[in-house]
């Protein structure tokens, strides 16, 4: 285990967005030379994992082993994808993650992975806060108290954008959780 420093490796926060760089390698790519598709969703993974770490403050493996409270986990509750254009082995791609809604216990994330200025890939992701030994009131509780925990001022706006463009109240409803 390397015990270096390595601050770029999560990636980094500007402003509300937390940008994850990701260099397209080989095995990346299907048949054709372009990305395959499930791999965006690696892509996104990796960028919602790190800014829940970055953003947020939150590490799942303190979450899971109930250093912060409760034991928890994020599970993926509901997640949206549209592929706008190709992206090719050696290219750098930077995956962006905001944090569009905070629900009871849930989080809703916009995210773009960009080649440049050019959105190739957009995704919004619901994740969601569960336990095996907590009810959802208290999820509810706790995750309110681990957000306010571990969000410094600096932090405080990255998840105030209750914004859920093009749903309607039912739709807004369940994203709220």
């Amino acid at each position: 285990m390397t015990s270096g420093n390595w601050p770029d490796l999560a990636g980094r926060i500007e402003g509300e967005s937390h940008i994850l760089p990701i260099r397209v390698y080989y095995e990346d790519t299907d048949f054709a030379g372009h990305v395959y598709h499930a791999n965006y969703l690696k892509f996104c993974e990796r960028g919602r994992s790190d800014f829940i770490r970055l953003g947020l403050g939150i590490d799942h493996q303190s979450l899971a082993a109930a250093k912060m409270g409760e034991p928890g986990v994020f599970v993926v509750r509901h997640i949206e994808i549209d592929y706008l254009k190709p992206a090719q082995v050696d290219e750098v791609l930077e995956v962006v993650t905001r944090c569009a809604h905070i629900g009871g216990a849930s989080l809703v994330l916009a995210q773009e992975v960009r080649r440049g200025e050019t959105v190739v890939a957009r995704a919004r992701v619901t994740v969601v806060l569960v336990s095996s030994t907590a009810s959802r009131s208290e999820l509810a509780r706790l995750f309110a108290a681990r957000l306010n925990g571990s969000l410094t001022s600096a932090r405080k706006g990255i998840c105030e954008q209750p914004d859920l463009p093009g749903l309607g109240r039912r739709q807004a409803r369940a994203a709220n959780g």
